[in-house]
């Protein structure tokens, strides 16, 4: 959001291509990772693929003492993948990183998003989210649920409404299925809200839609401006 509204607080952690299934795993023994992004990836690409293998992402918000923490969803599209004795997010960034021909992935199994065993594990993930919120130095911070669901429709570079396959691609050789990962986000963000009670921030359904000409290209998560700017506003209103 803010490097489309130019507007980031200062101080800002930001985590990011993970699942909270990964998130309390255990760090991936014998994964050999260089200092330098490996050619593909920004610094900052590789720095949340660093956090995610190695889990180091918790201990780092329990450092940075937030006085807001904002959760958002978007990146709970990945598959998972079951590797020795934890799990990693199979993002984009792992796939190009090099990483998976490493001995430590010579085992991994992929658990679909959208099977029942992935869905068991975010349960158990989000009852350890709020044990891990209520019961570290994060109980004193506002905890914020970003609700959201992948645009439907899009404007082309005419600025004419276009309609998303139903089949989008996630990354190369990954397909998801638009209706059914909106089903997911409603029912994370429902079961998080419920565990959590966190402030809620959404917008009117009428402001989700997609932009070709979004910075990162188009995307149904790739919302035009007057999406971000609302829920700044929401945001601000609540302490940002």
């Amino acid at each position: 959001m803010w490097p489309i509204l130019g507007e980031a607080p200062a101080d800002l952690l930001y985590i990011s291509r993970t699942s909270l299934p990964s998130l309390f795993a255990r760090p991936l023994a014998g994964v050999e990772m260089a200092d330098d992004p490996p050619p593909g990836l920004a610094r900052h690409q590789h720095n949340a693929l660093r956090a995610d293998l190695k889990k180091s992402a918790l201990a780092a918000l329990i450092a940075h003492r937030p006085t807001h923490l904002i959760f958002d969803f978007i990146d709970e599209r990945f598959d998972l993948l079951a590797t020795r004795d934890t799990l990693v997010t199979h993002s984009w960034e792992l796939e190009v990183s090099g990483y998976l021909d490493q001995p430590a992935f010579s085992s991994a199994r992929i658990v679909p998003r959208a099977s029942s065993q992935c869905d068991q594990l975010w349960r158990e993930a989000a009852l350890e989210t709020a044990a891990f919120l209520s019961t570290t130095p994060l109980r004193d911070t506002r905890i914020i649920l970003h609700e959201s669901q992948w645009a439907r429709r899009y404007l082309d570079r005419a600025g004419r409404m276009q309609d998303f396959d139903p089949d989008v691609m996630i990354f190369d050789g990954n397909v998801g299925q638009l209706d059914a990962h909106n089903a997911l986000l409603r029912s994370y963000q429902r079961r998080f809200a419920d565990l959590t009670g966190a402030a809620r921030v959404s917008v009117d359904p009428g402001l989700i839609i997609a932009d070709v000409g979004h910075r990162w290209g188009l995307s149904p998560f790739h919302y035009v401006a007057d999406y971000y700017r609302d829920i700044w506003s929401q945001l601000r209103a609540l302490g940002l």
